[in-house]
C-alpha cells in the first residue's frame, strides 16, 4: 500500500478513514439501543 506525499490526498484519506470508523460505531451504537428498546434491556 503506497503512502501519498500529497497533503490534499492524504487528509482526503484520513477523512474517509474518519467517516467509514464513524459509521461503523454508530450503526454498533444503533443496533445496541435497537437491541435494548426491542428485547427489553
Amino acid at each position: 500500500m503506497s503512502r501519498p506525499d500529497d497533503p490534499a490526498a492524504l487528509r482526503r484519506a484520513n477523512l474517509r478513514l474518519a467517516l467509514v470508523l464513524a459509521s461503523v460505531a454508530l450503526a454498533i451504537g444503533l443496533g445496541f439501543i435497537a437491541k435494548i428498546v426491542l428485547l427489553g434491556r
